[in-house]
């Protein structure tokens, strides 16, 4: 069985990746999330991008990490195996959608479950079919849950409902998802592409330093105090002030015309 890929293109300013293995319904075997990893890792430092698109191929969006095919063997694990692999794999995609200093998008359709549901809500910005499927299967194959889907959760949709999908199992609608802020909107399904085309080329549009620093700053602000975030947004104001973006801001501003910002 195919392990699978992950695929990337450029499109201008817009990096898009495609999770390719449509025959597990885009499930990440090891080689995937590696790929991710590194694709992510290198998108970080370029300079010339300015979004990030994330989707799946076929008819889903991503069934999460590939836990048949990696026990199919039968073999034991070595002990403290998840403790050494994880953090550098799964958790690692999960940190880098949710850190890099470029606006994520992902596109939602079919199935997004456990690892792949969690990479969805990490997004910047997800759009999902009305009739997706978000699944936080984890306890009901036996084992806690993981890729932050503990700390997502509450933060999106309050503890009430992180129990509900967490601990009973509940599968969420896209509509369901996008009415409990899990994700930033839900269409018809011949409608998502055109959707998420909007969200990317106006993301890629803006002014790309001040939104990286925006969404860092909101980051941080999840486990700060008021005058803590103050002081980060102060630190991130002198940096954006000193942009090329900044002054065509201005000029803009002052010659009643939109911008025409160049991510620099």
């Amino acid at each position: 069985m195919s392990d699978g890929s992950v695929t990337v293109s450029r499109q201008d300013d817009v990096l898009r990746v495609t999770l390719d293995r449509p025959s597990r319904r885009n499930s990440l075997s090891h080689s995937m999330i590696d790929d991710l990893v590194a694709t992510l890792t290198s998108a970080a430092s370029d300079e010339k991008l300015r979004a990030v698109a994330i989707t799946g191929a076929g008819d889903d969006f991503c069934t999460g990490a590939d836990w048949v095919t990696t026990n199919e063997s039968g073999r034991r694990p070595r002990p403290g195996d998840l403790v050494r692999r994880i953090p550098h794999g799964a958790h690692r995609v999960i940190e880098l959608v949710a850190t890099i200093q470029l606006p994520v998008v992902c596109t939602v359709r079919g199935w997004a479950v456990g690892l792949g549901c969690n990479l969805a809500l990490a997004a910047d910005f997800t759009v999902a079919d009305a009739d997706a499927t978000f699944w936080e299967p984890f306890l009901s194959r036996g084992f806690s849950p993981d890729s932050g889907s503990t700390w997502l959760l509450p933060r999106l949709a309050g503890v009430a409902r992180a129990k509900r999908m967490l601990l009973l199992g509940e599968r969420v609608s896209g509509t369901d998802a996008a009415d409990w802020g899990l994700v930033h909107s839900a269409v018809p399904a011949d409608e998502l592409e055109a959707a998420a085309a909007d969200l990317l080329a106006r993301l890629a549009a803006g002014p790309t330093v001040a939104i990286g620093l925006a969404k860092a700053a909101i980051a941080y602000g999840q486990h700060s105090t008021l005058t803590q975030s103050m002081n980060q947004e102060l630190s991130n104001l002198e940096l954006s002030c000193r942009t090329v973006d900044f002054k065509e801001g201005l000029a803009a501003f002052r010659d009643h015309r939109d911008p025409d910002f160049r991510g620099l």
